[in-house]
């Protein structure tokens, strides 16, 4: 039971608990990872400015995605959990459809994924990668949420939705 978890990664704080969980998870299957973060036209966007290089931008992109990869593939073996990388940076297509593929090609048993649970117009605007990834996995999705300001959620306390 859950023998391949992919987990997508990009860093945030949000993204860490999710690994967390993925970590525990895994270290109770004896499963092992595959870490995932996904350069798209958003992450293109948001970092460059008004006369960036779009070549110099999409090199830094790659070597900070590389960097986040590596870091949590050395804090999964910190803890004897096997892990392996991928890296999607060719803009493919939107960062919930590179992962439900993820999890189809590769194949996962579960995908752990942090969100930061918006609700409202924040989620209107921004979208939910994690929901389209819960609609549409071929597989079951664990959404580790982000405490909400002023509730402390306790370490290992992912969002259960009935």
């Amino acid at each position: 039971m859950y023998q391949r978890i992919l987990v997508p990664v990009d860093g945030s704080p949000t993204s860490n608990r999710g690994l967390d969980e993925a970590l525990r998870i895994a270290a109770l299957t004896k499963g092992q990872l595959r870490l995932m973060h996904v350069i798209d036209e958003l992450s293109l966007a948001g970092s460059m400015g008004a006369y960036a290089a779009y070549s110099d931008w999409i090199n830094v992109l790659r070597a900070n995605g590389a960097e986040l990869i590596q870091q949590a593939e050395a804090k999964a073996k910190a803890a004897g959990i096997a892990a392996d990388t991928v890296l999607h940076d060719n803009f493919a297509g939107p960062v919930h459809d590179l992962v439900i593929q993820e999890a189809r090609t590769w194949p996962a048993d579960l995908i752990v994924i942090g969100t930061h649970g918006r609700r409202g117009l924040p989620r209107m605007v921004l979208g939910s990668s994690a929901e389209k990834i819960l609609r549409e996995a071929p597989v079951p999705v664990l959404l580790v949420r982000q405490p909400e300001a002023g509730g402390e959620a306790g370490p290992g306390s992912p969002a259960v939705n009935p």
